[in-house]
């Protein structure tokens, strides 16, 4: 079910416009960090970078649900680390990141954050440049049955795309 449609308050005083990266470990998210990195320049914003735990099939055993999730917790942590250090690496130092670590559905996760955060205003994906297709988020969100009724413009970045591409392009 998708939540209620919110006003978007990024452009409002004391707001920032929020670009929502979805972050893991498809080659596709670098595409998608540079483009959002260079938007946020230009526009004054913030990166917010979720990375969503998602369940697992073994979770009726409490034990192991909770090391499943504090590995994911770790991961998290360490991509999100990685990927502040790759944008200082190609001269984005100052780019104001929030990390948001959700547990859940990753479409779900997506929709709530954007339901619950109203200066989230544009959803960044990187499309993979795999035959099979543009990858999951992209098949399902920019693609699928939700992308006429998303609440926010999604933006995707070509996988194929050289750096300086993404920055002139942003």
């Amino acid at each position: 079910m998708m939540p209620a449609y919110r006003k978007r308050r990024s452009f409002e005083a004391g707001h920032a416009r929020k670009f929502l990266l979805i972050v893991d470990e498809s080659s596709e998210v670098e595409s998608a960090l540079y483009y959002a990195a260079a938007r946020v320049v230009r526009s004054s914003g913030v990166i917010v970078m979720l990375y969503v735990i998602e369940p697992q099939d073994f979770q009726h055993w409490a034990g192991v649900k909770q090391v499943q999730i504090e590995e994911e917790t770790l991961k998290a942590r360490a991509l999100f680390r990685l990927f502040r250090r790759k944008l200082h690496l190609v001269g984005f130092e100052n780019i104001p990141c929030e990390e948001v670590i959700r547990e859940g559905v990753k479409s779900d996760e997506i929709m709530k954050t954007i339901a619950e955060d109203e200066d989230v205003s544009i959803l960044v994906l990187g499309a993979s440049t795999d035959p099979k297709g543009p990858g999951p988020l992209v098949s399902t969100l920019a693609v699928g049955t939700q992308a006429g009724s998303f609440p926010i413009p999604i933006t995707v970045v070509p996988g194929n795309l050289a750096f300086e591409d993404i920055i002139a392009l942003a």
